[in-house]
């Protein structure tokens, strides 16, 4: 009865021998036709063997199923590269299949990377045009999913994630792009890294390579040439600023500060920052940090005409009008057609005239104190004219600097401007 049973389980071994055989070299010769969908069909069929299957076996199973999902590359990449990575750990990275694979996953890491590229390239330029702006969203989503797929089949590259992450904040999807960003941030990422890079001699195209190794065999093959290799600096304080950015857009505004303070932790000074926890402490209604932190970034960069513009604002939120118009007109001096900052000296000047119109409506019975007092509103709107005209100049289409002008041309009895400008703002109406 021994002997039968040891003959059975033989027979039985032997059996299942032949059998992942068979159906190994039908997946072999179907994946070699191309019959991606067959070949699947083939090797499902005996998945449940390769447990106690040879390793060459294994190794052989996990490669066509590889290929048989990558499908020339219209197929399930993901899943095909977890496949050809089980058959890379079988074969310990020097066996029949693994120089094979580590060239399809090349072609595959270098394919979505490019494809996310021009997505993204594409997306940019919509960004750019005033006219398509909200069409750039869609596609800054895709290239963010590609650039992260890029990482999933090849976690080396740790930097498409940061990639990933960018693109998400671009197409307003701001708690993914966190995620990214943390993502990195917790696997101790600091982006100083190396690339490997070649022109591919049959595509053109240039090619990553996980090793300078890689590279320089293909090169000494003559598969590829120019090689290069390029360093890249720590990214953490980029990718705490992002972060930071991103509880901006969501108006997250003690978060953000957690992150900007994180970020200036290494970078103090850095002029960025400073601009970014100015606006936070703005959007707080922390008037008085909102200044000290802009009048600290001019500081660094007294060139640029957007801190005086925003001072400007500050002083006009806090009644400082003189302030103010002394700002934007030093923001002037720095950019001559900053049409926001020459209506913003109108409007701290037009601002003026409040206290006096209202020291008016209490004058009513006073007619010599009125006659003065309003004498003082007409200059004011004689100082403020200027700037309205010079931006009505600038853009015609203004509805609301052609109301402003308006009423300033019939206070000041100017009946045939207010006309004229009446005319026009109707047809736009």
């Amino acid at each position: 009865m021994k002997k039968i049973l040891t003959l059975f389980l033989v027979v039985l071994f032997t059996t299942s021998l032949f059998a992942q055989k068979k159906e190994l070299k039908a997946a072999d010769k179907a994946v070699e036709g191309q019959q991606f969908t067959e070949a699947i069909s083939l090797l499902n069929s005996i998945e449940s063997l390769m447990p106690s299957a040879k390793e060459s076996y294994q190794a052989q199973f996990y490669f066509l199923k590889g290929k048989a999902l990558y499908a020339n590359g219209t197929g399930k990449i993901i899943e095909a590269n977890e496949a050809f990575n089980k058959a890379l750990k079988i074969e310990k990275g020097n066996g029949k299949y693994t120089d094979d694979i580590k060239n399809i996953q090349n072609t595959i890491v270098t394919k979505i990377a490019d494809d996310a590229g021009k997505l993204y390239s594409k997306a940019i330029e919509k960004m750019n045009n005033p006219d398509s702006v909200e069409e750039s969203k869609p596609l800054f989503e895709k290239a963010a999913k590609k650039f992260y797929m890029v990482y999933a089949i090849s976690p080396q590259d740790t930097a498409y994630v940061q990639n990933s992450g960018l693109a998400y904040y671009f197409s307003g999807n701001y708690n993914k792009s966190i995620e990214q960003y943390n993502e990195l941030l917790n696997t101790g990422y600091t982006g100083i890294s190396k690339t490997f890079s070649a022109v591919n001699a049959i595509s053109g195209a240039r090619e990553i390579f996980a090793s300078e190794e890689e590279m320089n065999k293909r090169v000494k093959m003559k598969l590829a040439s120019d090689p290069k290799v390029e360093e890249r600096p720590s990214q953490r304080n980029e990718i705490v600023k992002m972060i930071a950015k991103n509880y901006i857009a969501l108006k997250d505004n003690e978060k953000a500060l957690e992150a900007i303070h994180e970020a200036q932790k290494e970078n103090p000074n850095d002029y960025g920052l400073l601009v970014d926890e100015a606006n936070v402490y703005f959007a707080m209604g922390n008037n008085q940090m909102f200044k000290e932190k802009l009048e600290q970034a001019v500081t660094i960069n007294p060139t640029d005409p957007t801190l005086y513009y925003n001072i400007g604002v500050m002083k006009m939120e806090l009644n400082d009008l003189d302030g103010a118009i002394e700002s934007f007109k030093k923001a002037l001096e720095l950019k001559p057609d900053y049409i926001d900052a020459i209506n913003n000296i109108g409007a701290s000047v037009l601002k003026k005239a409040e206290a006096i119109v209202e020291q008016m409506n209490n004058s009513l019975s006073d007619f010599d104190k009125y006659d003065k007092l309003q004498a003082q509103q007409l200059q004011i709107y004689r100082e403020a004219l200027p700037y309205y005209e010079q931006v009505y100049q600038m853009d015609n289409q203004n509805i609301s600097v052609m109301q402003t002008l308006m009423g300033i041309y019939e206070n000041l009895e100017m009946y045939e401007k207010a006309k004229e400008i009446r005319e026009i703002y109707n047809q736009l109406k």
